[in-house]
């Protein structure tokens, strides 16, 4: 961790709700003026989109389950090595991973490619990175220990699985039972790898839904933010000014001394008036330390 060269991370599966939180700080670093090196997640991973589908057919063939969730499919390692570099001296290397032809097409790749490591730009005032793994701590590496601010996003799992099925049926072609099959391959990296980083998170946002999610394997649709509440799980940062935030927030109210309810809709809302004064504290620090 470091006040010179402060790391924040947000954590959480794809289609969690980390957009919404990474649209919350663009908004948050816009007001302050703070300029930040962003990373994404998927930059870590070990194998591009083709590489990845053939490691997991030869992992299957011998009886093995391989995911995004896991450390055989990323580079932990070197995503340590950035968050402790960077706290150190501000500096470090990424690279981009290509998503789509949009993404692609300056760098005259193919998509579900990444660019060449490079080094981050200098004289930033904070690391920000989106991703699957910023808060992992295993055997063998501890990114958590170099971020300053580890944000946890989550929707419950049935919300969570709706989600990921909505998507990859609607948007990316497949069938509902590849992506059933999917959501059981990655299971066991899951609970050991994604699910632990959300103990040790400091603040945390799971997504509630209202409305009966018992079985997501045969939802039309995926609950609205109105059809849903956001529990806000204050964990580092337990002492809030919580009549405060009630009074801001309508119909909130606290479920236990240190977790706020909101309703679905205000979450970005919730996100701006919670970490904005966290981040300003944080780049107020940063600079009393670099005066001396």
């Amino acid at each position: 961790m470091s006040v010179k060269h402060p790391v924040i991370s947000i954590t959480g599966s794809s289609g969690a709700g980390t957009t919404t939180v990474k649209k919350a700080f663009e908004e948050i670093f816009r007001r302050g003026g703070y300029n930040s090196a962003v990373i994404e997640g998927d930059s870590f991973h070990r194998y591009d989109r083709k590489g990845m589908k053939e490691a997991v057919i030869a992992a299957e063939e011998q009886g093995k389950d391989l995911s995004h969730f896991g450390p055989e499919a990323n580079l932990f390692d070197k995503l340590e090595e950035l968050f402790h570099k960077y706290s150190a001296t501000g500096e470090g290397q990424s690279r981009k991973y290509l998503h789509n032809e949009e993404e692609a097409e300056p760098y005259n790749q193919d998509p579900g490619t990444f660019t060449d490591w490079e080094d981050i730009a200098l004289d930033t005032d904070l690391l920000f990175y989106e991703g699957l793994h910023g808060g992992v701590n295993t055997a063998e590496v501890n990114v958590a220990q170099w971020v300053d601010l580890l944000i946890g996003v989550v929707p419950s799992v049935n919300l969570e699985w709706i989600q990921k099925i909505s998507r990859d049926v609607g948007e990316r072609g497949y069938s509902p039972e590849a992506v059933t099959h999917t959501i059981l391959r990655r299971m066991p990296d899951y609970v050991q790898y994604i699910t632990p980083q959300f103990t040790n998170s400091h603040i945390n946002f799971q997504r509630v839904p209202l409305v009966d999610t018992s079985n997501p394997f045969i939802a039309r649709d995926i609950p609205s933010p109105d059809e849903s509440l956001v529990v806000i799980r204050f964990n580092k940062y337990r002492d809030q000014d919580y009549p405060y935030l009630l009074s801001m927030i309508h119909d909130s109210f606290m479920s236990r001394p240190n977790t706020l309810v909101v309703p679905g809709g205000k979450m970005g809302f919730a996100m701006q008036i919670i970490l904005r004064p966290i981040v300003g504290e944080m780049m107020e620090r940063r600079r009393k330390a670099l005066e001396f």
